[in-house]
């Protein structure tokens, strides 16, 4: 049964056979008979006025419950608190960890703003604390938390608006309003907020699937975006192959755990590796012949989400590649001259139980915060003091730019250098099209070359 608008309403009329006296009233919605017992006939005239209301109105009515949409979603509305408990709890068991905590953080931020008020609301750093560690991690549901955060939760649980107030536009975009502000009141960056705006409109096309809501509102709303952030890279931030060759000369200069991690940032720049797939890096994924080109198989990412939000417990999420199926694997050509940098690490170091190349002193996985240490350890020692200030390989992650920009300057065809770096030939001519853009004079040159010298008369 779904809703249609084919209803009929007849009028009220006294049940016969009864001790007492009752009045009924019978309604058809499309072919399924309904019907009502009062005890007076001014109650069932009232409750044919309603139903005759809701007919002129041109309301669908619930063929299953004989009730207008708008009623039957007022019987069935919940709390936004609990709708957005509701919502996590739908996305929560194919969302890999980092997507769950992105989830939490902007169910975090937009509850607060759908209260009655704000009367004996604790401070914003209390409610964040509670909202995104408890409310909406799913990990913890079943735990108790600490009496300041159930204090929290439970003042949430009593003043959270009804999922059916976001039909007012006023509330809507009181909702909207607040995803462009952090903690402290000033403005998120274009691409958080769109991120969380991404997620708020997801759950409230939620609140429309389970009949919470007749329509999104939030197309309605006159509230416009932040521009998106410019994707493509500034090439003054990405260091060029001199420049990187120095940068991992200085990593290894670092003292033994620098020494470990040369092959590690070697993989970011000459296999255009992101880090997480580099930290799950296996020896059987290598091929490392003693002379000639090798080859990296990734299969697999390691990225940290925190031990919170993980299946396991474990600091570090287990995902195949970044928008891949588990089962990808993508083969990277690596030069011989990195191919002798790993065959020197796996002399050197070994691997660890599982076949890692690379790990923390302890055998753990590779943590952000160590290696990044030392990446700003040796950017301080091969960068001049201009070239630090203006932000050049700033991020470990800026070596992948850099590996990718020598291919492309190199003059490889788009579709070669997308197959190796695992994304899009939309996003790599978008993120790196000055490096595009830097290949014309070479691209000139090749396309001269092939066309010859004119001939005369032409």
């Amino acid at each position: 049964m779904g809703h249609t608008f084919d209803v009929r309403i007849w009028a009220v009329r006294e049940k016969p056979d009864r001790r007492k006296k009752a009045v009924e009233l019978r309604w058809k919605v499309g072919r399924q008979p309904h019907s009502a017992t009062f005890r007076t006939t001014t109650l069932a005239d009232n409750r044919r006025a309603e139903l005759m209301v809701a007919v002129q109105r041109g309301e669908p009515f619930d063929e299953a419950t004989g009730l207008p949409l708008s009623e039957l979603r007022h019987q069935r509305d919940v709390s936004w608190y609990q709708h957005a408990r509701s919502y996590i709890e739908m996305k929560w068991q194919d969302a890999p960890a980092k997507t769950r905590a992105t989830l939490a953080e902007a169910m975090a931020t937009v509850t607060p703003a759908l209260v009655e008020d704000t009367r004996g609301m604790a401070d914003v750093r209390m409610v964040r604390r509670a909202l995104y560690s408890w409310a909406f991690n799913k990990h913890r549901w079943d735990a108790d938390p600490p009496e300041d955060v159930r204090q929290v939760l439970d003042w949430f649980e009593a003043k959270s608006l009804p999922t059916s107030a976001l039909g007012d536009p006023v509330i809507t975009r009181r909702a909207l309003d607040v995803l462009k502000r952090k903690l402290d009141g000033s403005t998120a960056s274009p691409h958080t907020i769109r991120r969380k705006r991404a997620i708020f409109h997801n759950a409230v096309v939620f609140a429309v699937e389970a009949g919470l809501l007749a329509d999104n509102p939030i197309p309605r709303i006159s509230w416009k975006l932040p521009e998106p952030v410019e994707d493509e890279l500034d090439p003054a931030g990405v260091p060029n192959p001199d420049q990187a060759r120095a940068l991992l000369r200085a990593v290894g200069e670092q003292g033994k755990r620098g020494r470990h991690l040369v092959a590690f940032f070697g993989c970011l720049y000459f296999a255009a590796a992101r880090p997480a797939e580099v930290v799950a890096l296996k020896l059987p994924q290598c091929t490392l012949p003693r002379r000639g080109w090798g080859q990296l198989r990734l299969r697999e990412t390691r990225p940290r989400a925190g031990s919170a939000w993980t299946d396991t417990g474990e600091t570090h999420d287990r995902r195949g590649l970044k928008k891949r199926s588990g089962k990808t694997v993508r083969a990277v050509p690596i030069p011989p001259e990195f191919v002798a940098m790993l065959r020197w690490h796996i002399d050197a170091y070994g691997t660890a139980p599982d076949g890692r190349l690379f790990r923390t002193l302890r055998g753990g996985l590779l943590q952000e915060s160590g290696y990044g240490q030392v990446w700003a350890a040796a950017r301080r020692s091969a960068l001049r003091p201009e070239e630090a200030a203006s932000g050049l390989a700033a991020r470990p992650y800026d070596l992948r730019h850099a590996g990718l920009s020598a291919w492309l300057a190199a003059g490889v065809d788009p579709q070669t250098v997308t197959k190796r770096a695992g994304h899009s030939v939309a996003v790599l001519l978008r993120v790196y099209a000055k490096f595009v853009n830097d290949s014309d004079d070479a691209a000139n040159a090749r396309i001269a070359a092939r066309l010859g010298e004119p001939r005369r008369g032409l």
